[in-house]
């Protein structure tokens, strides 16, 4: 039986909070957020719901803005050098996941504000009259919706995966380096949007196709864990071993019971019986997923960083 050493689980008596803190954790769950907001809002505008007044479609960007803006100052308060951020945007590196994401990140802000000026609330409108006139500008453009959805699944796409990608691309941690992390944070994205999508949509109609929505992504996101684990118990040693951090090692009960159990199984299952009518939709099993893909984040992030090949021997 594999068993963490006594001295290496002594080290780890507090495995949620090791070498990054919280705020790395915390942006890459809102950009996973966000990203499943951009998808779901994108797909109801390719739907044609967009030309629906009470779309949940316009209630989304801007949530999205807020939540960005968050992700952003999480990610601004990690920094070593914060005063010399600005040369992130002085170069473009190709070979850098980080160069690629600072300038996605500077691109979802126009996006998301042209979506918000296809409906700009009114106690804005009153306000900023000039805001009013551009969205009846923007509305005038021949099939905008269906544009503005397909950019919006487009740059959805994009940041979901590359919450992942930013963790995958460090070979050095045997637990991030796997391709299917990309997939795992993109479905772990679009479960929690439904989820927070489907407490703020105002039609029943709404909010049963979220909650149905949001089954599958749960499913999928059951399956995409199966997927990562296999291929982290079918490589090389230390890739086992990392894996074995989650699976019986110190960040086990956190994650079988907080992401897997209370995260993913309990919500599905109450999700499946409110759709199906035996019981009504309460907030209760959306607040579960979203809590459930924060604590993964950190739950990765954390026991990522501890998997690395200088300490190849900390699983015996």
């Amino acid at each position: 039986m594999i068993e963490l050493t006594t001295t290496r689980h002594n080290e780890l008596i507090d495995p949620i909070v090791h070498v990054w803190g919280w705020e790395i954790p915390i942006y890459l769950f809102i950009g996973g957020w966000v990203a499943g907001m951009m998808i779901l809002s994108g797909y109801f505008f390719m739907k044609g719901r967009g030309k629906e007044y009470h779309c949940v479609c316009y209630r989304i960007p801007l949530l999205a803005l807020g939540l960005i803006t968050l992700g952003m100052l999480a990610l601004f308060l990690d920094l070593e050098h914060k005063f010399y951020v600005w040369r992130l945007y002085t170069t473009f590196a190709v070979k850098s996941p980080m160069s690629w994401g600072a300038w996605l990140l500077l691109l979802l802000y126009p996006t998301l504000f042209i979506i918000f000026l296809l409906q700009v609330p009114d106690w804005i409108s009153t306000r900023w009259p000039i805001l009013h006139s551009w969205s009846q500008k923007l509305r005038s453009v021949k099939a905008i919706t269906k544009i503005v959805g397909m950019v919006n699944i487009v740059m959805g796409i994009i940041l979901g995966t590359y919450t992942g990608i930013l963790l995958s691309a460090l070979g050095a941690r045997p637990l991030w380096n796997s391709a299917i992390l990309c997939i795992l944070f993109l479905v772990s994205g679009l479960s929690t949007a439904a989820a927070m999508v489907h407490m703020i949509a105002k039609e029943r109609a709404e909010r049963e196709l979220l909650a149905r929505a949001d089954n599958l992504f749960l499913f999928m996101e059951l399956l995409v864990l199966a997927l990562f684990f296999i291929g982290l118990l079918s490589s090389t040693n230390v890739q086992i071993q990392s894996a074995m951090l989650l699976l019986n090692g110190p960040y086990a009960a956190v994650f079988w019971v907080f992401v897997v159990l209370l995260g993913i199984v309990v919500p599905l299952f109450i999700q499946n019986l409110a759709v199906n009518h035996k019981i009504i939709h309460t907030p209760v099993s959306p607040i579960m997923v979203i809590i459930g893909g924060l604590i993964l984040r950190f739950i990765i992030v954390s026991a990522g960083q501890f998997s690395h090949y200088a300490n190849a021997h900390f699983i015996r």
